[in-house]
């Protein structure tokens, strides 16, 4: 706090309360909006509109839903996710959607066919977003994504939570292996888009740090290529995912920094901004 000694002139103390004026937090080179794991039914649904209201009320150049548009019983239907997009469509600023097990892995326990749900996504969600240099993985897999905004390589990967979609029958098992195959050749060229002090800025649906009971654990090599990438990058590497609905902000690897948006019953969002090297990300609050 600053104070004038008694007596000063009316002068002295114009100045002196000029140089004591806060100065102005320095404008955020980038704004964004990260969430996920949310809306989980049509109750949710309805308040999804309220927080895309307060989205688009905030500068952000970009919106981030890690996935899992509905809950891990359903609804999987066609209707649902055609709702969910004309929902996402509201969105002023540009949206990009990642594929979360609930919304094809786990579809298995309503009655569909895992791989024709996530057949049915790619054709509504593999679409182009407003956003410079945003790129689609040819082939397959056009739920990778990547694009550079404010210093960041951005990089969308489709890592589903339930273990990343192994260990319950073969033909998933498959999956899982040419997926991931797909995934880390993605992974790989973001990475050498990286150049300089650039930040890689991972994004998935799972959390993977979560261990199988059993055998098999479908994160073990991601992990690994995480932790490579945070030696060979300390402070450069950042990890966004959902999956368990806490947020948390932590380094669960050497180098590497751990932002898990937070999911439902709440329906929430982060406040991202990238300015002067640093990122911040915290609830937003109305």
């Amino acid at each position: 706090m600053c104070r004038m000694l008694p007596g000063a002139a009316a002068l002295l103390l114009g100045l002196t309360l000029a140089a004591c004026a806060a100065a102005p937090p320095p404008a955020a080179a980038l704004r964004f909006a990260l969430m996920g794991d949310m809306p989980y039914s049509q109750a949710q649904a309805n308040l999804l509109d309220g927080l895309i209201d307060q989205v688009n009320a905030e500068p952000v150049e970009f919106v981030v839903h890690v996935g899992d548009i509905t809950s891990g019983q359903g609804p999987c239907t066609d209707e649902w996710l055609r709702e969910r997009k004309r929902q996402f469509e509201r969105f002023r600023a540009p949206f990009v959607l990642l594929a979360g097990d609930n919304d094809w892995t786990d579809c298995h326990r309503s009655g569909f066919d895992p791989l024709e749900r996530l057949a049915k996504w790619r054709q509504l969600f593999c679409v182009g977003v407003a956003l410079p240099g945003f790129r689609r993985q040819r082939g397959t897999h056009c739920e990778n994504v990547r694009w550079e905004s404010g210093g960041i390589v951005f990089v969308g990967l489709n890592v589903p939570g339930s273990n990343n979609n192994l260990g319950r029958t073969a033909r998933m098992d498959r999956e899982s292996t040419e997926r991931m195959r797909e995934v880390f050749a993605w992974l790989e060229e973001a990475e050498q888009q990286r150049t300089g002090e650039k930040m890689l800025f991972v994004l998935m649906q799972a959390n993977p740090f979560l261990r199988p009971r059993g055998s098999g654990d479908g994160f073990s090599a991601l992990r690994a290529r995480l932790a490579q990438l945070g030696r060979k990058y300390p402070g450069k590497i950042v990890l966004a995912h959902g999956d368990t609905h806490w947020h948390r902000d932590d380094a669960p690897l050497p180098g590497v920094r751990r932002i898990e948006v937070p999911g439902a019953p709440g329906i929430e969002w982060l406040r991202a901004s990238f300015a002067q090297g640093a990122l911040h990300a915290e609830p937003a609050r109305p």
